[in-house]
């Protein structure tokens, strides 16, 4: 079963994660090359579930309109617990942007693993379908792994 969920207002964080880009595309291009980089910045229990944010910064020298991601989670033995779709919405050029997600049902600690198995839609423009997975860079600063 997959679940569509969708990300909160994004906010720039004023953390030195968000410091890496602060000028134009061109420069953000140059920083970090023509790709995407996401982070799993943080993961919080709610009472709803396991609240997942992340820094997700577009390196390309245009924006992307919208990105929904497949992902596969995992849970803390390795097996699948469920496929969801998380929809980072827009991403700007050279801005960092917060996206937060509540996996229903399920505490951080039972998180394993995030799996990134491919953009459902990636709205690119002339950067084309793979501006979302090409060169996709996956990083974790929580326990939770994240790959693709």
């Amino acid at each position: 079963m997959k679940q569509l969920l969708s990300g909160g207002i994004g906010a720039c964080l004023a953390l030195a994660s968000a410091t890496m880009i602060a000028a134009a595309p061109a420069q953000a291009e140059e920083e970090i090359g023509a790709h995407l980089v996401i982070e799993l910045n943080a993961a919080a229990d709610q009472a709803e579930g396991c609240k997942l944010s992340f820094l997700a910064l577009n390196g390309h020298a245009t924006d992307i309109a919208g990105a929904v991601f497949e992902t596969v989670l995992f849970d803390a033995e390795g097996q699948v617990d469920r496929l969801t779709l998380l929809d980072f919405a827009d991403l700007p050029a050279a801005r960092p942007r917060v996206r937060q997600f509540v996996i229903s049902g399920m505490a951080c600690d039972d998180i394993g693993q995030v799996l990134f198995n491919g953009a459902s839609i990636c709205e690119a423009g002339d950067l084309g379908a793979g501006a979302c997975t090409e060169g996709l860079e996956l990083t974790s600063r929580t326990g939770i792994e994240v790959t693709g």
